[in-house]
């Protein structure tokens, strides 16, 4: 009943600001009229630019609609120039709450006085935004900082938010002919885990170390840093900076800001964050990210608002890294292969078929100029098409997906003719050869080596009690019909994979023995034979799980 009531308030609203036109060819706007004679309209409404309309329906809906309005205003290609100036406000620009109630926060959260705490403390806020407003204060040592103060009653708002969500999901995991696909309901998740990450700031704070640390003494990227004594969940102190909006072209040029190095800058700091650090700024607009003024000659970003970040399972990054690299090289027919590999397709699909649908979406890009080419927009429209083809969309993209516009958005506004694809291409494949070489993956045996050496006593006890088994005729097989299903998949592969995994393995159960009964062996080039053999092992295993190529 409470959504029933969320989606009248919100018609309501946007009955109010003489929105209803944008919805009148749907379903929900042809029902719109039995509301307008319970919604009180203003006459000044009508005199209001339509961006500034649509701002002001936004920031009364609240948080959900505010972040929308954020990721459109980043989108100037498929806005008209009046709207997305607008909706740019909504990044600092919200209305703000009053002061005496941020104050009585941080006292209630902090356990002290205000006067206590710093050394001085500005009631006005700097700036304003849909889950927080930001304080300036002056620490007892005379350093600068910022204190972010959760809204009141900010989680009530989502939580009902949230709660209309999951009942529009509902209601198209009942009736959408390919929900089962959509997962309507893992997006609301999704949607969910993200807002309240926001609404816990130490989770913030945290991220901000982390990402601080990453980039520390970086020529490409500065981090604030974070002051612990101050901060609360509800609460966060950061150290003041000082920056000009990366859409503030005038004042970036005035500056002697070298904007076309700035913009390739951008693209390498967001391939690098997500394929080298798995960890990248995932609300990366241009309200969130400034530019250093004072380095003229070498530019660098200014990160700020770490509420959102996101990261990738091993397994999802990989795929997406080669998805990107055969964009880059045209090949259609691996990037078909890639999305059947990674699961996210039914393995009976004709490829052929998937690859001439590939084809017929990034060939159009190819015939434009580099300068025009969105990869962003590419990839979108890729798993568009492969909706159609049994797609299962995959939630933990959308984050990533919502990024990349942001970043391309920020770039292009920077340098309108980059060259997004010959800037990020040679950025993935330093950070893939590093990641797949052999020194990474001795790394990452060693990493793992506890683990082996722990249960390769067992092996041999495990060994006689299946052969035993075989002999007895007393082994049996259990599988589901998923698991035959990659069964399949994996026998297509051919044969080198199983060749690869039998040596793999052989190799690293012998180094294991070696190793727990010190007995490493000869060295050679200053290596034992037992970790000469761990490391062909590793080789071995990683490439039984290297995908086939064409």
């Amino acid at each position: 009943m409470k959504s029933v009531f969320r989606a009248v308030g919100i018609a309501r609203v946007l009955l109010k600001h003489r929105l209803d036109g944008l919805l009148e060819d749907t379903a929900f706007g042809r029902w719109l009229w039995l509301l307008r004679p319970f919604t009180p309209t203003r006459r000044e409404e009508d005199a209001l630019p339509r961006g500034q309309r649509l701002r002001l329906a936004l920031q009364e809906l609240g948080p959900i609609f505010v972040k929308f309005g954020q990721i459109l205003s980043t989108r100037r290609d498929l806005l008209p120039a009046d709207i997305a100036d607008e909706l740019a406000l909504l990044r600092d620009q919200v209305a703000s709450f009053p002061g005496e109630l941020a104050v009585a926060e941080i006292e209630r959260a902090l356990g002290k006085p205000v006067g206590e705490l710093f050394a001085r403390f500005d009631a006005t806020p700097l700036a304003s935004a849909s889950i927080a407003q930001v304080h300036p204060a002056t620490l007892h040592d005379g350093r600068e900082v910022v204190v972010k103060v959760l809204r009141p009653n900010i989680r009530a708002q989502i939580e009902a938010d949230i709660a209309l969500l999951r009942s529009l999901a509902a209601l198209a995991d009942r009736h959408h002919p390919s929900a089962d696909k959509i997962r309507p309901q893992e997006i609301v998740s999704e949607i969910e885990t993200t807002l309240h990450a926001e609404l816990d700031l130490l989770r913030e704070g945290a991220n901000a170390s982390l990402m601080r640390r990453l980039w520390a003494d970086s020529d490409d990227l500065y981090v604030p840093e974070v002051h612990w004594p101050l901060s609360s969940e509800t609460v966060l102190t950061l150290e003041r900076v000082y920056g000009i909006g990366s859409d503030d072209t005038a004042a970036l040029d005035a500056a002697g800001i070298d904007r076309k190095a700035l913009a390739a800058k951008g693209v390498r700091v967001f391939y690098t964050q997500v394929f080298r650090d798995n960890f990248f700024h995932a609300d990366a607009h241009a309200g969130n990210i400034w530019v250093d003024a004072k380095r003229k000659d070498n530019p660098r970003f200014i990160a700020l608002d770490f509420g959102i970040v996101g990261q990738l399972a091993a397994r999802d990054q990989y795929f997406l890294a080669e998805k990107f690299m055969a964009i880059f090289q045209r090949d259609y027919r691996r990037i078909a292969e890639l999305h059947v590999e990674a699961g996210w397709m039914p393995a009976h699909l004709r490829l052929d078929e998937l690859e001439a649908a590939t084809r017929s979406v990034c060939e159009p890009y190819f015939t434009r100029p580099l300068s025009e080419i969105s990869l962003a927009e590419v990839l979108v429209k890729l798993f568009k098409t492969a909706q159609r083809y049994e797609l299962t969309l995959q939630p933990q993209l959308i984050l990533l997906q919502k990024t990349l516009l942001n970043v391309e958005g920020v770039a292009r506004e920077l340098d309108p003719n980059l060259d997004i694809w010959a800037v990020a291409k040679p950025v993935l494949e330093a950070i893939l050869r590093e990641r797949y070489s052999p020194r990474s993956l001795l790394a990452e045996f060693r990493k793992r080596l506890p683990e082996l050496v722990t249960q390769a006593p067992d092996m041999p006890r495990l060994l006689r009690s299946w052969l035993a088994q075989q002999v007895d005729g007393t082994h049996s097989l259990r599988m589901q019909s998923n698991e035959l299903a990659e069964l399949a998949r994996i026998s297509r592969d051919g044969q080198r994979q199983t060749v690869f995994a039998i040596l793999g393995t052989g190799l690293l159960i012998v180094a294991a023995l070696l190793f727990v009964y010190d007995a490493g062996g000869p060295r050679v080039v200053g290596l034992t034979a037992a970790t000469w053999l761990a490391g062909l092992g590793a080789l071995g295993a990683f490439l039984a799980a290297w995908p086939r190529q064409s």
